[in-house]
């Protein structure tokens, strides 16, 4: 077997298609043949600033669905012909960089590794056996791989205890905590994975959106969804969370006023006085309430209890019964690692309700 990746080589350069090395999975490590990868904004903003790269060349990417090829030691849940998704963590990566400039490119673990085996835009990555999940084949590939980063993204600030530490999330009719949620961007990727999540939970989630997407936010299970730019926005999250014990905040926007009117909403409903966020939040936010930006890559270390159970037990129950949903929806726009360089362009353009895919094989 041979290996080809998009690298990028030098700084601001365009990715490259050349031969990578091939990779043997080490303990607790899956070898994936991978069949479509998905693009974050974080993948153009670090060709075009060159943030946070140890060295060139390098490869980027996070985001994989394919095909197990080998299964390393003590991975017990998939094995090697199994179709799955995966987020591409290094396992041995323990605690996150510390300067919180550099929170959002975190995410970018082969990055803070240096190691390209741990980076999704080639032919075969290794993923961490905690962050990898099968999935049925009712799926393709390309809707699957809309969900790894967001998963553990949204996972990290509902179930970590240090964030809103929610029951974990069951695909079978979980029983109703009383308790109630806010996730604030419901039609982000992250906040339409959080909604999802927290309903499977067991918790009543009251969301906001943009008012062309109030349906697609009830079709993900929330009870109710707001405006976000109605000027009594927060006088409305405030009376629909009455009547339930409150537990908390998941800011998936976290920018433009998001996070002030989230803690704004939890000191005035009372309960689990917190805001988890996807950026830095503000040091001083109202009343009582604290927040903290999430870091995906925890579900894989410190808590790998969390990616445990999300991607062994979770997630191949909840795709196979429908309750977990691909969304956003996959907008692919090319095959082959040479369409990766296009995908970035356009997510550097903007993509609304949308994922960028680019098929494989």
């Amino acid at each position: 077997m041979s290996n080809r990746a998009a690298w990028i080589k030098s700084p601001h350069a365009k990715l490259t298609v050349e031969e990578a090395p091939m990779y043997t999975p080490d303990k607790g490590e899956v070898l994936v043949k991978v069949h479509a990868v998905s693009v974050q904004p974080v993948d153009w903003k670090i060709q075009d600033y060159n943030f946070f790269v140890n060295s060139y060349p390098f490869i980027l990417g996070t985001d994989t669905a394919g095909i197990v090829e080998e299964v390393g030691e003590g991975v017990t849940h998939v094995r090697k012909g199994d179709r799955v998704l995966g987020y591409v963590v290094d396992p041995l990566l323990k605690s996150p960089w510390p300067h919180p400039t550099l929170h959002f490119y975190r995410h970018m673990l082969g990055l803070g590794t240096g190691n390209s085996k741990h980076s999704g835009f080639q032919e075969y990555a290794v993923v961490s056996g905690t962050t990898v999940a099968a999935i049925p084949s009712s799926i393709s590939f390309e809707e699957a791989v809309v969900l790894p980063l967001a998963l553990s993204t949204a996972a990290a600030g509902l179930y970590q205890p240090e964030f809103l530490g929610l029951n974990f999330p069951s695909a079978s009719s979980p029983a109703p905590t009383g308790k109630a949620v806010l996730v604030w961007g419901a039609a982000s990727s992250v906040g339409t994975v959080a909604v999802q999540l927290a309903k499977a939970s067991g918790y009543k989630v009251v969301t906001t959106a943009s008012p062309h997407n109030f349906e697609y936010a009830k079709l993900l299970g929330a009870d109710a969804v707001f405006d976000y730019r109605d000027e009594q926005v927060v006088e409305k999250l405030v009376e629909a969370l009455k009547g339930s014990e409150f537990a908390g905040v998941y800011d998936a926007i976290s920018e433009n006023g998001s996070v002030e009117k989230s803690a704004e909403v939890a000191s005035r409903v009372g309960g689990k006085q917190f805001v988890a966020t996807v950026l830095p939040p503000p040091e001083k936010l109202a009343g009582e309430v604290k927040a903290a930006a999430v870091f995906a890559v925890t579900v894989a270390t410190t808590h790998a209890e969390v990616g445990t159970h999300l991607y062994g037990t979770f997630v191949p129950a909840a795709l196979e019964n429908g309750s977990l949903k691909c969304k956003p929806e996959p907008l692919v726009v090319g095959k082959g690692l040479e369409s990766v360089q296009h995908g970035l362009d356009v997510q550097k353009k903007g993509v609304s309700a949308k994922k960028v895919v680019i098929t494989l094989v």
